[in-house]
């Protein structure tokens, strides 16, 4: 069985998706067009895309500590928005994406647990899992006079909410939780390995834990892909604001042991972005640019030539 471990390892670091050997996290600059290569490992292949819907509407009898309302707007909440982009990407990613079944970890309003949402990915075998979120800024804190005198004036403490956030975001798990990412790939991609020939692994084999620091490599650079073409889409197609890239401690994109990406597709308290998040028009631009930049990254994951 090593022996053909070590023939899927080859196929991870000779594929064509590997052939850029590092990314700067700092820029987060989308990587040059990747050089064409006689392998194609079989990882390569985009067929099961996980589409989720952030946050949901608490299920009766569900447990507490499993539920995330999500951001409020002034006429709109973010559970709701979520749920209408992703059921609109999930139609759009099976009709325009050659050869890729889309699979939602939220079809209805009830909310999913984070750990039951990176289950799913996993259970599914999805090769990217794209969370579709809002963004919302916290109230600001300011000092207003209440009284007093011109010599000795009397101030309180007020919050006020702040409605300067706008455009999109996009989010890739922090690095700080590198552990939980490898044991989740680990689990749901390396030991996928064993089925070769019907027995389990050693996880601390040094082939097995080279294979799994492969894949965790191999996945963080397709996220920052990912996440680079969908934020060029929104604003060399769609002129809207972007934020770019950030990294942040987020349960389901390091548990789901796969490229990994969660947009903020607009701030939900921001006047203007909550009119557009919760048009059809809008909803339809922010789906028709994710599949565009999916298509782009599936170009790219699947480049291959023959000699």
């Amino acid at each position: 069985m090593k022996n053909k471990i070590l023939d899927r390892l080859k196929k991870l670091i000779l594929g064509p998706s590997a052939l850029i050997i590092s990314l700067s996290l700092f820029s987060f600059k989308p990587p040059c067009p990747a050089e064409k290569d006689t392998t194609l490992a079989n990882s390569a292949k985009l067929k099961t895309i996980i589409v989720d819907a952030g946050h949901g509407v608490k299920a009766e009898g569900s447990p507490a500590g499993h539920y995330s309302r999500g951001a409020d707007g002034s006429f709109s909440t973010e559970r709701n928005v979520t749920l209408a982009i992703a059921l609109k990407l999930q139609k759009a990613l099976e009709k325009d994406v050659p050869g890729v079944k889309a699979v939602l970890t939220r079809p209805t309003s009830d909310d999913v647990s984070f750990e039951r949402r990176a289950q799913i990915a996993n259970e599914n075998k999805g090769n990217l899992f794209i969370s579709i979120h809002c963004n919302s800024l916290s109230d600001r804190v300011i000092r207003e006079r209440v009284g007093g005198t011109a010599r000795r004036p009397k101030y309180r403490s007020a919050r006020v909410p702040d409605k300067s956030g706008k455009g999109a975001l996009l989010l890739i798990y922090g690095l700080k939780r590198s552990t939980e990412a490898e044991r989740e790939i680990k689990n749901n991609q390396v030991e996928n390995e064993s089925d070769l020939d019907g027995d389990g692994l050693d996880p601390n084999d040094p082939t097995v834990i080279i294979l799994t620091n492969e894949y965790k490599r191999k996945f963080r650079k397709q996220s920052v892909n990912i996440a680079n073409f969908i934020s060029d889409e929104i604003v060399q197609t769609d002129g809207r604001r972007s934020e770019g890239l950030r990294e942040q401690s987020i349960y389901v994109l390091c548990h789901a042991a796969m490229p990994s990406v969660l947009v903020e597709t607009g701030y939900i308290n921001n006047p203007d972005d909550e009119e557009y998040l919760n048009s059809d028009e809008g909803q339809k631009e922010i789906v028709n640019s994710i599949v565009r930049a999916v298509n782009n990254y599936k170009k790219q994951l699947e480049q291959v030539t023959t000699n």
